[in-house]
């Protein structure tokens, strides 16, 4: 209900921004250029879920092999103690606790191409237990919120921009974004868990929790050590080497076990085309939708509209510039990220509103395209409070990347 409230506000707004244009002022080519994003976007989405069949085929491979070897099994025992709480749905062991851990895992890493093939695996797993096969469960509802608050050990990439325009230290916003991310992570869990009625209170859900904190600000403290080179060639050799790691660590236990790797590689590698196939309809759809309000120019005027509205309340003015990366980061990832290095190159990456763009690009994810892609990959129509929670997520982390903002970088 909600996303197809969503859906058709892109194009009614969409719309009514093209009259504004053209009777106003006078501009008669703005219906053919929202039509000509809309074919273009439409292309980049089949472009996506084709990019995606490769990775998902083998992904999707390895996962089975894992299955089938009876990793996926042992990791689900292992965070059966937690996640029986957190997910009372799902039984004690079953694959889908194994991949959401992976899919947790890589996340954290900033493995995208590794984590949405193990996440798509988590929510099929999790669909074969949902007794209403459009309609999200709870368990996916609490997993893909977790999974679109964003939480990120190292956020690469953004300091690879920041690198390539001119940044003093790239690796400055680091643990700003750390401490944001891990706000809108808390906050989606709490939104979800309020909804659901999940006692987080429980002795055991609260040593998991203080467990993950102290990992994630141990984690923390050990690269905030390291300088911005150290931690580029650190994070990388992590990253690299856990995943290979896991690879191996699958094909060694299918071998111990005497499992036939290859065949049973291939069998889930051709579930990745057939997946692909399913998630481009819901691509289609919302991209297009965001391309369409923004082509229109409603995008500009509501991003203008919410700065003018919070500069009334009192935000202050460094914070109103970097504003539309927070707005736009749910709706696209590649949008956001032109607006952080626009904001980079209009006042300079190491100003204020730079670091806070950075921060505001790392402090959650692409909320709609993550629950078009892994909705859309097992059939789920209704996706309940599922969108509700997660902007609860990116709000809060937008606001705590604000406040963390200040305290790091004072203007």
């Amino acid at each position: 209900m909600i996303l197809n409230f969503v859906w058709l506000f892109f194009f009614f707004a969409a719309f009514l921004a093209c009259l504004v244009q053209w009777l106003v002022l006078g501009d008669a080519t703005v219906f053919n250029h929202v039509l000509q994003e809309a074919f273009a976007m439409a292309k980049t989405a089949f472009e996506i879920a084709l990019g995606l069949t490769g990775v998902l085929s083998f992904w999707l491979g390895i996962m089975k092999v894992g299955e089938k070897a009876g990793a996926v099994a042992l990791l689900a025992r292992l965070v059966d103690p937690l996640f029986r709480r957190l997910f009372p749905g799902i039984p004690a062991g079953h694959p889908a606790s194994g991949a959401m851990l992976l899919n947790i895992g890589a996340n954290m890493l900033g493995l995208d191409n590794a984590a949405t093939p193990m996440g798509i695996q988590a929510m099929r797993a999790m669909q074969e237990l949902n007794p209403d096969k459009e309609r999200a469960s709870d368990a996916q509802i609490l997993f893909l919120t977790l999974n679109a608050s964003g939480l990120t050990l190292i956020p690469v990439s953004i300091m690879t921009y920041r690198a390539q325009l001119g940044a003093a230290n790239p690796a400055d916003v680091f643990l700003p974004i750390l401490l944001a991310t891990f706000f809108s992570t808390l906050a989606g869990l709490l939104a979800v868990s309020f909804v659901q009625k999940i006692r987080l209170h429980h002795p055991v859900v609260l040593a998991w929790l203080l467990g993950m904190c102290t990992a994630v600000f141990g984690t923390l403290w050990y690269f905030a050590r390291l300088s911005a080179a150290q931690l580029a060639t650190t994070s990388a050799f992590v990253s690299g080497f856990t995943l290979f790691a896991i690879i191996v660590a699958f094909l060694a236990l299918a071998t111990w076990r005497r499992v036939r790797a290859f065949d049973v590689f291939v069998e889930g590698a051709k579930e990745g085309f057939q997946t692909s196939i399913a998630v481009l309809p819901y691509l289609v759809a919302i991209l297009v939708g965001i391309a369409v309000f923004r082509a229109s120019g409603g995008m500009d005027l509501l991003m203008k509209g919410v700065s003018a509205a919070l500069a009334v309340f009192g935000v202050p003015a460094d914070v109103v510039p970097a504003l539309p990366t927070a707005l736009m980061k749910p709706l696209s990832g590649s949008g956001a990220r032109g607006m952080m290095i626009d904001a980079m190159k209009t006042y300079g990456a190491d100003s204020f509103i730079g670091r806070l763009s950075c921060m505001f690009q790392g402090a959650a994810d692409t909320t709609f395209y993550i629950v078009a892609v892994y909705f859309g990959a097992v059939g789920v129509k209704y996706t309940r409070h599922t969108i509700p929670c997660c902007l609860i997520a990116d709000v809060t982390g937008a606001v705590a990347a604000i406040g963390i903002a200040y305290l790091f970088f004072p203007p």
